[in-house]
């Protein structure tokens, strides 16, 4: 089991685990081990995976799968600057700010403090506050900010009452791309794409299931990541 501590001299406080001192492993390669509570450990550089694995959750959170394909369709990639709404928790803000790289920025917008607050913690405690802005903003009333935008991802209720705001932010062959719990939901947002012009418009659903891996019994697991959102993108044209 993985446990995500800050390396700094001194004792460090593991939530429900107790103290811990890695002064010793300081300067040390990664994969570095050390003794600690009865177990042997290893120092290890904390990837995506670890980073969204203890993310503090205030709202539902874009799962991994869905997070990795929202940036193959919108087209996010190192020094892409992105448009995100709303923030939630910061688990999409937190895979679009790894994404864009050092030369990239995101700016995440959300109507909700509590909620920026959250996001504005998880994206510190994975290192990338740098390439992230938050801003106060309900934008299905008052519209993006800022701009031109590589791409805008909107995680939102009301994705269709933003679309006409990432039109007019978004750079020209930019994408938008949305995250929809529900059919009516996504029925309006590729109604409302198509609208607005948007071209290559399409859509889809990702479905992820484990599979239980032993010599001669390999079979899939009995429990699945079924339906959480579907995904939609479109380009705009000139």
């Amino acid at each position: 089991m993985s446990v995500l501590v800050a390396l700094r001299t001194g004792a460090t406080e593991v939530p429900g685990r107790g103290v811990v001192d890695l002064s010793g492993t300081i300067g040390k390669t990664p994969g570095t081990g050390f003794a600690w509570a009865g177990a042997t450990y290893q120092v290890d550089r904390p990837v995506l995976s670890d980073f969204l694995g203890h993310l503090r959750r205030q709202a539902q959170i874009v799962t991994p799968k869905d997070a990795m394909y929202l940036l193959y369709l919108a087209g996010i990639g190192p020094g892409s600057r992105v448009a995100e709404a709303g923030s939630g928790s910061g688990a999409l803000t937190t895979v679009l700010a790894y994404a864009v790289g050092d030369e990239g920025s995101v700016d995440s917008f959300d109507r909700r403090d509590d909620f920026l607050e959250v996001a504005r913690r998880n994206v510190a405690s994975a290192g990338l506050s740098g390439r992230t802005r938050f801003h106060r903003r309900d934008v299905a009333t008052d519209g993006l900010e800022g701009g031109p935008f590589d791409a805008v991802v909107l995680d939102l209720p009301e994705p269709w009452e933003v679309l006409e705001s990432a039109k007019a932010t978004v750079r020209p062959g930019g994408r938008v791309a949305t995250y929809t719990p529900t059919y009516n939901q996504l029925e309006r947002t590729v109604r409302a794409l198509r609208e607005q012009g948007f071209q290559d418009v399409r859509s889809l659903e990702l479905i992820e299931r484990e599979l239980h891996v032993g010599d001669g019994g390999t079979r899939p697991a009995f429990d699945m990541l079924g339906h959480t959102g579907f995904l939609s993108s479109g380009r705009r044209g000139p």
